[in-house]
């Protein structure tokens, strides 16, 4: 059985092709910089030989058809037909309380994950893109979602809730849901391997950094702590999203610059983080390039991305009681 896995950022295509009998990687690549200058399509063959394919990769369908191309070409593939892939799995990353688990993907899922793009704008639809392309390219291939979101699901319920009348939680389900999820997940148990500890009696931070970007604290195994909240937004300044803003300046600028909420969270979400204070370039490589050949303002977003510890330090000051199993002061 071969099985494909499809990670679909906000400016990226991840994927990787799984014997699941041999647990051999039969290729593995990604597709960087989608609709930014320079994108280009990095692909790592059976036999460990890199390929590189530069082209005008200006959205989601068109990274994944150059995906399917490559995997399956006579001089760089691994398969020689689609025939050969039994299956799909995608990482979708909102999926609200509406999902705690991986599911199999079908019309109503795809309804469900279409209803949280209102909280997750950058992901859910290249997430959705993903499924698209592949129902469209391999109709007869099972595909399953796998929610960043249910990871966190653990986290109790003080470390969820936000400070708003409790009524708007029942009505509309505003929570700190918490992100990166698979990623969380796999790290922590990959830092417990290297460390020799026992991952379900253990205490881990862990740093989700990219283009998006979290701290999550987890204990014996599960999460009790996460920097992001109701949308990718919260937490970290990342790529383009600004991360923590007191809320006083969101309404100040729908005030003064007279833009409504679609318009704020088009600013707030792909206008702002390290884009939006460099000028630059959402992507560190041409950050720190910039910063180097003395670019002032790559200077500071390079350094206010860096204050990472400050997180960290907040994500394990949340947590240390629980990690003791002591109740706080």
């Amino acid at each position: 059985m071969k099985i494909l896995v499809l990670n679909c950022g906000s400016s990226s295509i991840k994927y990787k092709l799984l014997d699941m009998q041999t647990k051999e990687e039969l290729g593995s690549g990604a597709v960087e910089k989608i609709g930014m200058k320079g994108s280009f399509l990095k692909h790592v063959r059976r036999d460990g030989q890199k390929v590189l394919l530069k082209g005008e990769i200006l959205e989601h369908q068109i990274g994944i058809e150059y995906i399917l191309g490559v995997l399956s070409s006579a001089k760089h593939g691994c398969i020689t037909s689609f025939d050969e892939i039994n299956g799909v799995g995608h990482r979708i990353v909102h999926g609200g309380e509406k999902f705690n688990s991986s599911t199999l993907i079908t019309d109503e899922v795809i309804q469900k994950i279409t209803e949280c793009i209102d909280i997750a704008p950058l992901h859910n639809p290249p997430n959705l893109a993903g499924i698209r392309a592949i129902a469209e390219l391999l109709p007869t291939v099972p595909q399953v979602g796998v929610f960043d979101t249910a990871f966190h699901q653990s986290m109790p319920d003080y470390a969820y809730m936000y400070g708003i009348p409790y009524s708007l939680y029942t009505k509309y389900g505003i929570r700190r849901y918490g992100f990166h999820g698979t990623s969380h997940r796999y790290v922590s148990k990959r830092a417990a391997d290297f460390l020799g500890l026992d991952y379900n009696n253990s205490r881990i931070i862990t740093a989700h950094l990219g283009n998006g970007g979290s701290v999550c604290a987890i204990k014996n195994g599960v999460s009790v702590e996460t920097s992001m909240g109701f949308t990718p937004i919260e937490g970290l300044m990342m790529g383009t999203r600004s991360g923590d803003v007191d809320l006083g300046v969101v309404t100040f600028l729908m005030e003064k610059e007279m833009i409504g909420s679609a318009s704020v969270s088009t600013l707030f979400n792909k206008h702002s983080g390290v884009l939006g204070v460099s000028g630059v370039s959402s992507d560190m490589r041409d950050l720190d390039n910039a910063r180097k050949e003395g670019n002032e303002r790559a200077r500071l977003a390079w350094e206010m991305y860096c204050r990472i510890c400050r997180r960290i330090g907040w994500c394990r000051c949340h947590c240390v009681y629980r990690w003791s199993g002591r109740e706080p002061n």
